[in-house]
């Protein structure tokens, strides 16, 4: 309904004396009344013109109301209606309002039928509206969040490309560097970098721009980690994973690619000083919480315990657990190394 237009009511009816009544009590209240005086013409004049509300009569000389009741409520953008009838029998009452009249009112001019007709339409104009404006409210919530999901798509394509050219320079940085821990310390901080780029690679080619599936991202991670890690004057180990499809957060999921990346770099360096051996990648759900776990049956932890290295990758370990309001845990039973992280999911 417009505030500058009076508000336009469609009467569907034929008995024309009580049309006339009715077009000259709405007029009085600011209505512009059409009447039709057959079903056909008003299911014609719903379809053409513009109407705030349609009053629809049971018994019409061409068809029954609850025949083209539905008609009227599936033309575009349509109105209301409201049904009316002179026959007391709740089942017509039942019958339209389930068919989806919006209200329903008898026929009886000695009970003020006008007035009530008149609340009723008022009252189903204002519903009308309100929907209409709920509607529209959810239409743009969701064009919002589609255009944020958008924006936060380019964002995390602008990060990983970001990322990746940094990982580049370090790997060109690498090439002119004669010290051989030189050399690997970037060799490592590259797969750190790569282990944060892989998250936000995920994310811009995904539906889902909050979270990240593990599974898939530890996949990724692995083979960049068997790719960049591997020692070239000895066989590289073997990496197996086995990893269970687990949703997380982004946030969660760049703190356990760190921390898988830190303990995979130790294994690969460490655990098998001939080459060869294998190490094993596991994430399951237990519980209601996710597992990471990596080992090898390698030569095992130093005798003061915890991972070999300079002590940064198990500061970045502490912080990463820290993060996830966990801690890695080592098994002194283990053969080797068996490290293992217990997480929210």
């Amino acid at each position: 309904m417009s505030d500058a237009a009076a508000p336009r009511l469609l009467y569907i009816d034929d008995d024309q004396g009580l049309a006339r009544l009715v077009q000259k009590d709405m007029a009085r209240h600011g209505y512009e009344v059409v009447c039709a005086h057959v079903a056909a013409e008003g299911l014609r004049l719903a379809e053409v013109e513009a109407f705030d509300a349609v009053v629809l009569d049971h018994f019409l000389p061409d068809a029954d109301g609850l025949e083209i009741l539905p008609q009227l409520l599936a033309v575009e953008g349509g109105p209301p209606v409201v049904y009316v009838t002179g026959a007391q029998e709740s089942r017509i009452a039942v019958a339209a309002l389930k068919t989806g009249a919006a209200d329903y009112v008898i026929k009886d001019v000695a009970e003020d039928f006008t007035s009530l007709l008149r609340a009723a339409i008022e009252d189903a104009i204002a519903r009308a509206r309100l929907q209409r404006e709920k509607e529209a409210a959810e239409a743009e919530v969701r064009a919002a969040r589609d255009r944020a999901e958008v924006m936060l798509k380019e964002v995390n394509h602008r990060v990983g490309n970001s990322l990746q050219m940094v990982s580049s320079f370090i790997a060109l940085q690498s090439r002119t560097l004669t010290d051989a821990a030189a050399r690997e310390a970037l060799k490592v901080t590259q797969a750190r970098i790569e282990a944060v780029a892989q998250v936000h690679r995920r994310l811009y080619t995904s539906q889902d721009v909050e979270a990240v599936q593990l599974d898939d991202y530890f996949a990724g991670l692995v083979e960049e980690l068997r790719q960049s890690l591997s020692a070239s004057d000895r066989a590289p180990p073997r990496i197996d994973l086995a990893a269970q499809p687990i949703l997380v957060p982004t946030d969660r999921a760049v703190s356990l690619g760190v921390v898988l990346t830190e303990l995979l770099t130790n294994a690969v360096k460490y655990a098998y000083p001939d080459g060869g051996g294998e190490i094993a990648v596991r994430l399951s759900r237990e519980g209601g919480r996710g597992l990471l776990v990596v080992e090898d049956e390698g030569v095992g932890l130093p005798a003061e315990g915890g991972p070999k290295g300079t002590g940064l990758g198990r500061t970045i370990i502490s912080a990463m657990a820290g993060n996830l309001k966990s801690a890695v845990k080592f098994d002194p039973a283990h053969k080797g190394v068996r490290a293992s992280l217990s997480f929210d999911v």
